[in-house]
């Protein structure tokens, strides 16, 4: 079974992200290229993103 790629609109509705933060946030995963202007992000990889972005903010905000 291969990976699951995701194009921009997936990946902003999944984070919440503007065009623009998506390409800017640090730390946030690299796009694959699909294709001659075309971009994909690997789905494992935004889910991990997804998930230690909770798990930051969270220990962040119990911290305070």
């Amino acid at each position: 079974m291969g990976e699951t790629l995701l194009r921009l609109p997936d990946v902003m509705g999944r984070t919440g992200l503007s065009r623009s933060a998506v390409y800017a946030s640090e730390g946030f995963p690299k796009p694959v290229k699909i294709g001659g202007r075309a971009v994909a992000w690997l789905q494992s990889e935004v889910e991990a993103w997804i998930a230690e972005t909770i798990r930051t903010n969270r220990s962040e905000s119990s911290a305070a």
